[in-house]
Parts: structure tokens; sequence; C-alpha cells
């Protein structure tokens, strides 16, 4: 169940909202505030992207 007073980014309307709104699937967060929420897919492509530096460090594909 989400948060119904936190802040989300809709993945359908590519928009920022406050509580209830579009199904859970269709939505990343919550966040702590609108601004967060807005920046949704800017925060996941660098959490992708440090994961995916630490999966290349795991694997030692980083040496040269």
């Amino acid at each position: 169940m989400s948060d119904s007073s936190g802040w989300y980014f809709c993945l359908t309307h590519q928009t920022v909202e406050q509580g209830k709104g579009c199904k859970g699937p269709d939505r990343m967060g919550p966040y702590p505030d609108e601004a967060t929420a807005a920046r949704a897919l800017e925060i996941a492509r660098e959490r992708t992207k440090a994961a995916d530096e630490s999966d290349k460090k795991w694997r030692g594909d980083d040496e040269d």
C-alpha cells in the first residue's frame, strides 16, 4: 500500500502527484517533496549507473 501523503512521479502521465493518484505500478515514490519527485527519472538513472559500475567492479570488468 502506498503512502497517501507522499509525493510520487506518475510514469503514465509524466507528472508529479501528491497522495492518491494513479495506480501504484504506474508510479515511482514516495519521495519527501515535490522537487525530489520531479527528479524521479534522473534519480533512477543515477542509481542504475552506480549499480552497473558496482557490478563491473565486482566482476573485475573495470580493469583495462
